[in-house]
């Protein structure tokens, strides 16, 4: 007798999981774009302010993309497509001013700059006469390197003690706390203790490029303290516990193993702290005065100041008083934009070689 077998169940089929999830195309967010700014546009057509078309623009543009994700590319991508909507728009709202600010000084200074305005002084210069702002550059340089000489080797040794000698001490902390409130003293507190200090020195009619210099060195110094402290941070410290267990002695330790490795980080500290005070004009208008001529003496002598020059050409009021103060205004973003130039490219010569 045969026995009939019956074939097995079979098993329940799963359902079909897709491997690729449903996306908009890459192109969607710049279609999008193009919508909300045509439906802007026809908003201020009809009658609508600029700024409120521009801000009906953005709105729809935030709102409609990630309700698109959303239907087409589930809840997890519409909140992100959201965050980064977000984040590109602070963006974007934060590079209007400077690059509004950028072209408004190009504008209006670029016609002034010419080889004349960068090598004359002001001296016996009436009426419509050809000056420039040489003294004013001379000056500036002078003040500020000086400042930098008392600044830095300061604020990084105070640095240096903060990080590497002053652990659970009390006296560190209270110069923690100093340099907290150093870096919120107003430009004309600083101006105005120097001038009270080489009074006392000097006379009541004492003016002096150091001065300034010394002014300007109260604002540096909690930058440079605060950013120096930072960069030594985060220096690992299996580098110095490999150099003490070789005998190196800690002073020894910190010149040739902690310093190289945060030097990169040390120097655009100093360079921001110099980019800080070098527009500064309420101290160095108080201390240091103003001058039509070239004067070289740090010690003795009103010097002439980027900062005060633009000051003392916009209240002259004239056509020729603008145009050369914002000629001056172009002149000392142009410097500080090298010398954070300079600051970018020697961190990267001497960041520490990773690999």
């Amino acid at each position: 007798m045969t026995l009939l077998q019956e074939p097995p169940a079979s098993a329940p089929s799963l359902p079909e999981v897709p491997l690729v999830k449903p996306q908009l195309p890459r192109w969607a967010p710049a279609l999008l774009g193009v919508i909300t700014v045509g439906v802007g546009a026809l908003a201020w057509i009809f009658g609508m302010g600029f700024v409120s078309a521009v801000l009906v623009a953005f709105l729809l543009f935030v709102v409609g993309l990630p309700l698109w994700s959303a239907a087409v590319e589930g809840r997890r991508a519409a909140t992100d497509r959201l965050v980064t909507t977000l984040v590109w728009s602070s963006f974007a709202i934060a590079m209007i001013p400077l690059a509004w600010l950028l072209y408004v000084v190009l504008d209006q200074g670029l016609p002034t700059i010419n080889m004349d305005f960068l090598t004359f002084q002001m001296r016996n210069v009436l009426g419509d006469a050809q000056g420039g702002l040489y003294h004013a550059l001379i000056g500036t340089l002078l003040v500020t390197l000086a400042a930098t000489a008392i600044s830095v080797p300061l604020g990084i040794f105070c640095a240096i003690y903060l990080v590497e000698y002053g652990k659970k001490n009390q006296l560190a902390r209270v110069v923690t706390f100093l340099v907290d409130v150093m870096t919120g003293i107003p430009s004309i507190v600083a101006g105005l203790f120097s001038l009270a200090l080489f009074v006392l020195i000097f006379d009541p009619e004492y003016r002096s490029g150091f001065a300034g210099s010394v002014a300007l060195s109260l604002l540096m110094i909690p930058t440079v303290v605060r950013s120096t402290e930072e960069m030594l941070r985060l220096v690992p410290e299996d580098l110095r516990e490999a150099s003490y267990a070789l005998g190196v002695p800690k002073w020894r330790t910190i010149a040739k193993v902690v310093l190289p490795t945060a030097f990169g980080g040390i120097v655009t500290g100093v360079v921001l702290a110099i980019s800080r005070v070098i527009g500064e004009t309420a101290p160095l208008l108080v201390v240091v005065g103003a001058t039509d001529s070239v004067n070289t003496n740090l010690m003795d002598g009103r010097m002439m100041t980027l900062p005060v020059f633009i000051f003392n050409q916009y209240t002259q009021s004239t056509p020729k008083g603008y145009a050369y103060a914002w000629g001056g205004a172009l002149v000392l973003i142009a410097i500080v934009m090298l010398l954070n130039l300079v600051a970018r490219i020697i961190g990267a010569v001497f960041a520490p070689k990773k690999g």
